[in-house]
């Protein structure tokens, strides 16, 4: 049964979603705030958070890219519950380190469904096999990656895409193909939150040199390839 935190320091909203989730068959936690989320992060580790972006104190905003650069551990996945709904508000919510957002006012149902296809691509069975490029290593069973045996640690989404891309080297895909094979076809994406994601994982590679790796095809979409 996945456990889910929900971080939102209006009670009512709490309890609105945690029945919600209870009904679905889910486990959940609450915190009124980014220290309550973080002690029950260290001591429980759910696999998800249903985070606020406004909370007293520390916004929701901040402790998603606080969750993103510790490197101590791999982030749970997050999904950033919004009263913005601007797209610069989205894409600075999914470049903090969220994999998904839902503005406010939102319905139930809708927030089922990206809850469920959150966690099905973050926690999708994988081949077994190790794949590697040069140095770089990919573990799917464990979901180790690593570059001349240093471990490298990836957000959920990121993990994702760079297992796909390792999967299926030399091939382009354009953004509306990664949505389909990587997110899911139930997915609901924009094709600007794939760039956003890339982004990331490119973020994550260029201290050791890797992030060359993902190219971009202009006019087509990315590849993964050790070419030039």
């Amino acid at each position: 049964m996945p456990l889910i935190l929900v971080v939102d320091d209006e009670p009512a909203i709490r309890e609105m979603v945690g029945m919600a989730l209870i009904r679905a068959g889910y486990e959940i936690l609450e915190a009124g705030s980014t220290l309550e989320a973080r002690e029950i992060i260290v001591s429980r580790k759910p696999d998800l958070i249903l985070l606020d972006w406004m909370l007293p104190g520390q916004s929701g905003f901040e402790f998603a890219r606080q969750l993103q650069n510790d490197k101590s551990h791999p982030p749970p996945p997050v999904i950033m519950l919004t009263a913005r709904d601007q797209e610069a508000d989205k894409v600075a919510a999914l470049e903090a380190g969220a994999d998904d957002y839902v503005s406010k006012p939102f319905s139930v149902s809708e927030l089922l469904a990206r809850i469920k296809a959150v966690l099905r691509r973050t926690t999708r069975d994988t081949d077994s096999d190790i794949l590697a490029s040069g140095t770089l290593r990919l573990d799917p069973t464990s979901h180790r990656v690593s570059i001349n045996d240093t471990p490298l640690e990836l957000a959920p989404m990121e993990f994702q895409l760079l297992l796909f891309f390792m999967t299926y080297p030399e091939r382009v895909y354009s953004r509306q193909q990664l949505i389909d094979r990587v997110w899911g076809t139930s997915a609901w994406v924009e094709e600007r939150t794939v760039d956003v994601h890339i982004r990331r994982l490119r973020m994550a590679l260029e201290p050791t040199g890797h992030d060359h790796l993902i190219q971009t095809v202009r006019g087509t979409g990315y590849r993964f390839s050790t070419h030039d």
